[in-house]
């Protein structure tokens, strides 16, 4: 017996299409999809937030001391006159940061092997460079999903039957995190 599905597909395009809905699914909370997808979502989805859960608390907090521009009311640089040649002003700041233990960090590194980067557009400055922001899926997994799911053992999406499909009559699901 096979150990996964082909879904009709050739090895590199599944996988595209694996790696895009388990993104999508994690970014947004919940897809819909057909039921074989949805099936061999879960499996890859399931073991994420496994380790993300048992990762969650594993760093450490450190306080350092970081130099950044002063800027002024029009968030431009101050600069002053040294020597003749004008030199940007610099104030050190504390700043407390979180520092992976070493199996956080190879837990980070594994996922972000398999996620794709998510770009969010907001609606007013739609199809503008300047207002996208980049984020951070890896973190919402280790600060919000996997603490949320640290004391369940397992069982953390769900599939709703929704129906067949228009078309090719395919059976559709939603699958969502519980």
């Amino acid at each position: 017996m096979a150990q996964y599905r082909k879904l009709g597909k050739k090895t590199k395009l599944r996988k595209a299409l694996l790696r895009n809905q388990v993104t999508a699914l994690l970014y947004n909370g919940k897809i819909v999809t057909t039921e074989a997808r949805a099936k061999e979502i879960r499996k890859i989805v399931e073991p994420m937030i496994t380790l993300s859960a048992k990762e969650a608390n594993n760093f450490e907090t450190v306080t350092v001391t970081q130099k950044v521009a002063r800027k002024d009311k029009d968030g431009k640089r101050v600069k002053e006159v040294v020597d003749g040649k004008k030199v940007t002003v610099y104030d050190e700041v504390q700043k407390e940061i979180k520092k992976d233990m070493p199996s956080r960090l190879h837990a980070r590194r594994e996922l972000m092997k398999f996620l794709y980067p998510v770009v969010e557009v907001p609606a007013e400055g739609k199809g503008r460079k300047a207002n996208t922001v980049k984020v951070d899926l890896v973190a919402k997994l280790f600060d919000e999903i996997g603490p949320k799911y640290a004391d369940r053992n397992g069982g953390y999406t769900r599939i709703v039957k929704i129906g067949q499909r228009r078309g090719d009559g395919a059976l559709t699901v939603l699958l969502e995190l519980v």
